[in-house]
């Protein structure tokens, strides 16, 4: 057959091709050793397929080398979805849309339009600003759609946005005043790896609201008793430590410099008393939420949980306890500080919290 011919080219080709893409994927970005008789090499590739191919290559590879960002990506939204269509479950209603579904939709599209011009600039101080903006406008949209105006739905909005508005302010002045954020310095020239952070600060904002937002907008309204005035008091004392201890430290740092760790205060009683109030508030905020929560509401509930585990196990203590063990490891003084004050829960013994940690 008069084609015969070029179809085996082609097949031979694209199988020379696969093989040495997957070759050199597999030694280039899992550390396998090649074959000294054969190495694939960029060299070789332009030599035996052209400028062309050796290009749609790099291309290839560079997909896979951002494969675990874009798995992170579909999973960061899938898991926004799941939690749009729990908490619309019993929800109102506005212009046929779930009025939940369409907050946590804001919050995604947020912080996907903030990330072009953060990345243009590169740029990450108002990485925390929009977070912090998200919650506010996200709240207080789910009211108005709602159309509540009960005590409890009232009292949630004024919890979420007097701890966004605090919080907000003193992460982009604190950033302002440091100039930067060293977290962010491998991560900002990467757009993927950049974009994947913004879309993790939706999925933030969706998780840790996601109760508040459900009780907004759910078709049950319940008025407030006093297993609510727990939920508020355990609010108000997690609000009033984390804003204390960020004092503290604040103060602290701008009298001692960054160079010293601190001691005093309610870190004599917690080496993370910032984050225990954070985690108390949001728990405040959960049991406030509960008694109008139907049905697959209920998966909500979920924002504490998440908040802890974040907080403990992922982003929060964990980078600090090691960069902290870094920079003071071998201080006699830090070494008795954190062997004698818990990582979180004033009462613990610190130096058995801490190995739990992995400090």
């Amino acid at each position: 057959m008069p084609g015969q011919p070029l179809d085996l080219f082609k097949k031979r080709y694209f199988w020379r091709l696969r093989k040495d893409l997957n070759r050199l994927f597999f030694t280039q970005f899992y550390n396998l050793p090649t074959t000294p008789a054969r190495p694939t090499t960029n060299r070789r590739l332009r030599h035996r397929y052209g400028p062309t191919t050796h290009h749609l290559f790099r291309y290839y590879i560079g997909q896979y080398k951002g494969g675990c960002v874009i798995k992170i990506l579909l999973i960061t939204t899938l898991l926004g979805l799941l939690m749009a269509a729990a908490g619309s479950s019993n929800g109102a209603v506005y212009a046929g849309l779930p009025v939940f579904a369409l907050c946590i939709l804001l919050a995604f599209a947020t912080q996907w339009l903030a990330f072009v011009p953060a990345y243009l600039r590169q740029t990450e101080k108002f990485y925390d600003l929009t977070g912090s903006i998200t919650y506010i406008s996200v709240t207080v949209i789910a009211l108005v759609l709602s159309q509540k105006t009960d005590a409890r739905s009232l009292l949630l909005t004024a919890m979420i946005v007097i701890w966004a508005l605090r919080l907000g302010s003193f992460l982009f002045l604190r950033i302002l005043t440091d100039g930067a954020d060293s977290r962010f310095d491998k991560i900002k020239p990467k757009p993927l790896s950049f974009l994947g952070t913004w879309s993790l600060q939706g999925l933030w904002v969706t998780v840790t609201g996601g109760c508040a937002l459900a009780a907004i907008t759910s078709g049950d309204s319940v008025g407030l008793t006093w297993f609510d005035l727990g939920g508020l008091t355990l609010w108000t004392l997690g609000f009033t430590l984390e804003v204390v201890a960020d004092w503290q430290k604040r103060h602290f740092r701008a009298a001692q410099g960054s160079g010293q760790f601190i001691t005093s205060g309610l870190w004599s009683l917690s080496r993370h008393p910032n984050y225990l109030g954070e985690i108390m508030l949001w728990l405040g905020v959960a049991l406030l939420a509960i008694p109008v929560l139907q049905g697959w509401q209920w998966v909500t509930l979920i924002s504490p949980v998440f908040v802890y585990l974040l907080l403990t196990r992922v982003s929060g203590i964990p980078l600090l306890e090691k960069k902290a063990d870094k920079q003071w490891g071998d201080d006699p003084g830090y070494q008795a500080y954190k062997a004698n004050t818990p990582i979180l829960l004033p009462g613990l013994a610190g130096k058995k919290t801490g190995k739990a940690h992995g400090n």
